[in-house]
């Protein structure tokens, strides 16, 4: 059973105040590269999207519907003006809502899900569920494209670090693994810690 988390609050009064020292105004560089270079076709899945940065980037590539959600309304408020300023609004949608808790219209309905910073944001107590929520959310051989914080700068979070070994243990018994690598590119302060990996649905 999903338990309430006092931290969500925390987020929404972060928001409120302005207080998102990980929004860095942009998608991250390594998402940006892959799309540039790599077909992702479907209906997309952003969890934790605070302003969707990523969701943007995603939707501007003609074979894309992406939704994001995000337990802050502030934040989803943020991301509907930014992405209709874009004229992307067709392409994109954006829902408060709790990750851990999809309505039963958005089970087993996506064909990709793109993690980026709510993985490391949450408490790692809560990773497996994560992990329940991304197998649940996706289509039998739907993908995962997930930017993975390895070794933040800080010891209690968030963001939480998390290791290789970590991840085989979380996603191994639901996901194939299809590629891994360290991406060349990232926002300044994470050169050399992120881990991107594709995997895949079984």
């Amino acid at each position: 059973m999903i338990e309430f988390n006092p931290r969500d609050l925390e987020w929404q009064r972060r928001y409120e105040q302005n207080d998102t020292p990980w929004d860095k105004g942009n998608p991250s560089p390594p998402l940006v590269r892959y799309i540039e270079r790599n077909a992702i076709s479907g209906r997309i899945l952003v969890p934790g999207c605070g302003r969707g940065h990523e969701v943007r980037a995603l939707a501007q590539q003609a074979d894309f519907t992406v939704v994001g959600i995000d337990l802050s309304p502030v934040a989803i408020a943020d991301a509907a003006r930014l992405t209709a300023q874009a004229g992307l609004e067709t392409k994109a949608s954006f829902l408060v809502g709790d990750f851990f808790q999809l309505s039963p219209d958005l089970i087993g309905t996506f064909d990709w899900m793109v993690e980026h910073t709510c993985f490391c944001a949450i408490e790692p107590h809560q990773r497996p569920d994560y992990v329940n929520a991304t197998s649940s959310a996706l289509r039998p051989g739907g993908k995962v494209f997930g930017i993975f914080y390895l070794n933040p700068d800080t010891e209690t979070g968030p963001p939480f670090a998390v290791s290789k070994e970590e991840l085989n243990q979380l996603f191994a018994p639901h996901f194939n693994l299809l590629a891994e690598w360290v991406p060349a590119e990232s926002f300044p302060g994470r050169e050399n810690r992120e881990l991107i990996r594709i995997m895949q649905k079984r």
